[in-house]
């Protein structure tokens, strides 16, 4: 079987229904791919501000999630760049806690097709839990302890990262190392593979 070209998948994507029941606001597949790409950032799954506007990360979270990264809105959504990818594709909905994890069909369905037209990247943000489940050949056991050994899947080209929503901010308080130690690492790393 041929595989189909990065357009094409994307454009398929966009017209996924395969969930459509579970959704309480329909379908609306929100992701960024280019070949060019060599930085991918795999997060959750969008919002309801993120399912309104199309646009990945554009919430809270993102705005910490650039300043984590140092980048620009500008660059950060420069596809040729950044790929943007969630674990999950459209809003899932809400839970007790915030929102619903996200659905298990989009990763399972087209995750693999995906990657495998994205020839140059060259790291791979895993934000969150499910991302980091999903990708990482070692759990440690909790997000703190799978940030705090980011370097430890370095070679593997993942850099793991607690979600940077509001909700996490004691989370991020209560960790200062994350902001002293790896923040400094992310920004390098990403600098280095962005170049701009």
């Amino acid at each position: 079987m041929v595989a189909k070209k990065l357009p094409a998948l994307l454009e398929e994507i966009r017209a996924c229904r395969l969930c459509e029941e579970h959704l309480p606001l329909g379908p609306n597949p929100v992701l960024h791919a280019s070949e060019s790409a060599r930085l991918l950032i795999v997060g959750q799954a969008p919002g309801t501000k993120v399912h309104a506007t199309s646009i990945p990360w554009n919430d809270p979270s993102g705005d910490r999630l650039r300043d984590w990264l140092s980048v620009e809105r500008e660059t950060f959504y420069n596809q040729s760049l950044i790929a943007i990818i969630p674990m999950g594709f459209c809003y899932p909905g809400r839970g007790k806690g915030g929102d619903l994890p996200p659905r298990p069909e989009c990763a399972a369905t087209w995750h693999k097709s995906l990657l495998e037209q994205l020839p140059n990247l060259q790291l791979t943000l895993l934000v969150g839990q499910y991302a980091q489940r999903h990708y990482l050949p070692h759990w440690y056991g909790s997000i703190t302890e799978n940030v705090r050994h980011y370097r430890d899947a370095l070679p593997a080209r993942y850099f793991p990262l607690p979600h940077p929503s509001p909700r996490n901010t004691l989370w991020l308080r209560r960790r200062p190392w994350f902001e002293e130690e790896v923040v400094p690492e992310l920004r390098r790393q990403v600098q280095k593979i962005l170049k701009v």
